[in-house]
């Protein structure tokens, strides 16, 4: 029974990984949209690494859902 509880707290940390992606895609975004405000003319520029940096940040939120998953069902 006691091996169980430590599981499914090793679980609860493991999809903590998922709030810090939330945070970090909040966190990516916000930050575009206020370098954009200040220079409209280079935001165009920037739009392909806001979305491979919010692309990265996801598959780690992904990641640490699909380790927590597993975790569980084994």
């Amino acid at each position: 029974m006691e091996a169980d509880s430590f599981k499914y707290f090793g679980i609860g940390l493991a999809t903590l990984g998922m709030l810090g992606a939330a945070i970090g895609v909040g966190n990516i975004f916000g930050n575009f949209l206020a370098g954009a405000l200040r220079n409209p003319s280079a935001a165009a520029s920037q739009v392909g690494n806001l979305f491979v940096g919010a692309a990265l940040v996801e598959a780690l939120g992904i990641l640490a859902f699909v380790l927590g998953i597993l975790a569980w069902l084994g």
